[in-house]
């Protein structure tokens, strides 16, 4: 009954059965960040681009909780992901006011950035060598592992070694899905376009188990604590990096460098203690910038 009471409270305030309600940040303690006016960078297209029509296209994620998530009321972004996306524009000379965010699903981040529908993509999204083969990143920003989200009253899933039998829920085409599936082939994998549903399927008892990310999953155990919980230990190491154009080498290097400056100057921390770290979890260092040459984008060495 606890339970049931708890879902309807949950599902009045996002509209959908069992969806925790949207908590982040509150806009008048975020940031703000001082626009490097004389900025210019011809030798990328797509900032060229953007700097013709005033702002930037970001894509990002917009279910996930102190990381990047979308008000439905007022249609605003918030969280960590979403901060990164405001410091970056304020670095390459655009106002962080007028970007222009789209909700780009894991699986069609890479066609976004292949299609131009976005300029740069920031959104948990993991550094990989297959992925470099069709996008380039700048950062990483973030280092996070693979973890495993249950309910409360779970004592059978530890880690994921428990996970032989249990239903498990991730995003399709994300890399904790494929990690699941290639290594714990025992599992039953459902997969979803949001991690949201699966958030929503394991409140309602349809699934075990919820993997992604640890800082995703930490988000959403913080906005029900009473009914979620964060299990074991992350089993992998996840280096957030922000998607560019593959060609565009230009637009990545510039986007590591206001990292660098960003990361120095200390608004990286207060941009992650604003958002991320009302979870509970404090800072910690940011990972070190990977500054792979042009080659390395498209042959995957």
């Amino acid at each position: 009954m606890l339970l049931a009471a708890a879902l309807l409270l949950a599902a009045a305030a996002c509209g959908k059965d069992g969806s925790p309600p949207v908590k982040g940040p509150a806009q008048d303690e975020l940031p703000t960040y001082q626009v490097n006016e004389d900025f210019r960078l011809p030798g990328s297209p797509t900032w060229r681009r953007a700097e013709r029509r005033g702002y930037f296209v970001v894509g990002a994620k917009e279910d996930q909780p102190f990381l990047g998530e979308k008000d439905p009321a007022s249609g605003g972004y918030t969280g960590f992901d979403i901060e990164i996306a405001r410091m970056m524009s304020a670095s390459l000379g655009l106002d962080p006011d007028r970007i222009r965010f789209r909700t780009i699903a894991s699986a069609n981040r890479e066609t976004a950035l292949q299609n131009g529908q976005i300029d740069f993509y920031v959104g948990t999204y993991t550094i990989n060598d297959n992925r470099k083969n069709l996008v380039g990143f700048a950062g990483p920003y973030y280092m996070a592992g693979q973890g495993l989200l249950v309910r409360k009253d779970e004592e059978d899933v530890k880690g994921p070694g428990d996970l032989d039998g249990k239903r498990v829920c991730s995003a399709s085409g994300s890399t904790p899905y494929q990690r699941i599936r290639d290594e714990f082939p025992e599992a039953e994998l459902v997969a979803y376009d949001s991690y949201s549903i699966c958030v929503d399927n394991l409140l309602t008892y349809q699934v075990d188990a919820v993997t992604t990310d640890d800082a995703i999953l930490i988000g959403y155990a913080a906005k029900v604590p009473e009914e979620l919980k964060v299990v074991g230990r992350p089993f992998s190491e996840e280096p957030y990096g922000i998607g560019v154009p593959r060609e565009d080498d230009a637009l990545r290097l510039a986007l590591d460098d206001a990292l660098e400056e960003r990361e120095r100057n200390g608004d990286w921390r207060r941009a992650y203690e604003a958002t991320l770290g009302l979870s509970g979890v404090p800072a910690p260092e940011p990972p070190p910038i990977d500054r792979y040459p042009a080659g390395r984008a498209r042959t995957g060495t």
